[in-house]
């Protein structure tokens, strides 16, 4: 799993049977401080995320794990909007 925010929608009216009824968002990973990095992926919404929303993501076979993906061509899922990070470092 993997800390990313949504920065947009992918539309595609033309798509695999499989897919058709799934939000397509665009989810840049972040770090800690939730500064965005270079890199992204577009996931399946599960959560009715937004665009601007925190979000935690899972990938690979994990993401065919839920009812709404099971055997489907998925290679990201939301599946949680974050609400707050509780970070302890101990030095």
């Amino acid at each position: 799993m993997f800390l990313g925010k949504v920065v947009g929608t992918v539309w595609a009216t033309r798509k695999d049977e499989e897919l058709v009824g799934m939000k397509l968002q665009i989810v840049k990973h972040i770090d800690l401080d939730y500064k965005l990095k270079d890199t992204f992926v577009v996931a399946v919404d599960s959560v009715q995320a937004g665009v601007g929303d925190v979000v935690l993501v899972t990938s690979g076979s994990s993401a065919r794990q839920t009812a709404l993906t099971k055997n489907r061509p998925v290679d990201a899922i939301i599946i949680a909007v974050v609400d707050k990070l509780d970070i302890v470092v101990k030095t």
